[in-house]
């Protein structure tokens, strides 16, 4: 089958055009046009015939038209996904999550696409009013960036209700592994320990999160994508556990042998009101539509994570002493 990853060059994107490839699919794999023609991700991955790089921009819906020609299965992951930025640059996560997520869906429906996956995020559900956190749990837009991702899955399920796109809203909680930015509190906290740093710049350690690693999430995408039953759905992948940023450094701590001390940065504590403190997911759902399970357990993830950190050509990609919003 002819597959669509948009945001291909990026963290999940990039595990998910390998699973793919590994799969038997032939894969177009969108990255964001720049004028160095750099691939992001994708420049690390081993490059076959059945997989076509394309850069563009999902925020033309000119260009997204003759994107998705001749695709079976959409796997629209391409977003603006950081919560910092989202506070100093609100309009842009409206048009490339939102803008871009209807031409992604319009273009899907003229082309007439066997399947959308949408990718959203736990983030819209704000902090937990009930754990672990069902679908139907209400949706809270605590900063910009969760908004334009309750905006953009409801663009897409407005497609399914009014012109029978077969879409369905995957929604991972909290992916970590290698490749991830350094803007996430998982490879921050293992890129400064690996870099040598004596102390680890932190945010608010109290806050809990349902961390799954990325090769699950991936996992957890193509099981749904094989299933018709998920048609119409909003479906959680997450491990249906959580534990706290602190305890999480002090887990990555003993893994790693590291004695450094955590340090109060300020410029990293969200405004209080933004904060989500605890997020926990339900999987009930997808295991009961597809039969997916995690396979890794969080210890199991981060071994995998810490080793991929340790080697010095992935560790000089990221600047660890400077913080990324």
């Amino acid at each position: 089958m002819n597959v669509l990853i948009t945001g291909a060059d990026g963290f999940i994107g990039s595990h998910l055009v390998e699973l793919l490839l590994k799969n038997g699919y032939s894969v177009k794999a969108l990255s964001q046009y720049n004028s160095f023609n750099y691939w992001g991700w994708l420049e690390d991955i081993e490059q076959n015939s059945t997989l076509e790089v394309i850069t563009g921009d999902i925020r033309d819906p000119f260009f997204c038209d003759d994107l998705t020609k001749d695709i079976d299965i959409v796997f629209h992951l391409a977003a603006l996904i950081a919560i910092p930025y989202s506070y100093k640059a609100p309009q842009s996560y409206v048009e490339t999550n939102i803008n871009g997520t209807l031409n992604i869906c319009n273009a899907s429906l003229r082309s007439q696409v066997k399947r959308v996956l949408v990718t959203s995020t736990s983030e819209v559900y704000g902090t937990a009013q009930y754990v672990p956190i069902d679908e139907k749990h209400p949706k809270q837009p605590q900063s910009p960036y969760s908004a334009s991702k309750i905006g953009a899955d409801a663009i897409a399920m407005s497609f399914f209700n009014s012109f029978e796109l077969p879409v369905t809203i995957v929604r991972p909680f909290n992916t970590y592994g290698p490749r991830q930015s350094a803007r996430a509190i998982i490879s921050s906290i293992i890129s400064q320990i690996q870099s040598g740093s004596k102390s680890i710049k932190v945010g608010d350690l109290t806050p809990t999160r349902d961390f799954t690693f990325v090769k699950d999430i991936c996992s957890g995408m193509l099981a749904i994508a094989k299933s018709d039953t998920a048609i119409g759905k909003e479906i959680n992948i997450s491990t249906n556990t959580e534990i706290s940023i602190g305890e999480t450094i002090n887990l990555i701590k003993k893994i790693t042998g590291s004695t450094a001390v955590t340090d109060l940065d300020e410029q990293r504590i969200r405004p209080q009101n933004s904060e989500v403190f605890k997020l926990m997911g339900d999987n009930s759902l997808i295991k009961s539509i597809t039969g997916w399970a995690p396979k890794y357990s969080f210890e199991e993830g981060l071994k995998e994570t810490i080793e991929w950190f340790k080697n010095s050509d992935n560790l000089k990609k990221y600047k660890s002493g400077i913080y990324n919003i």
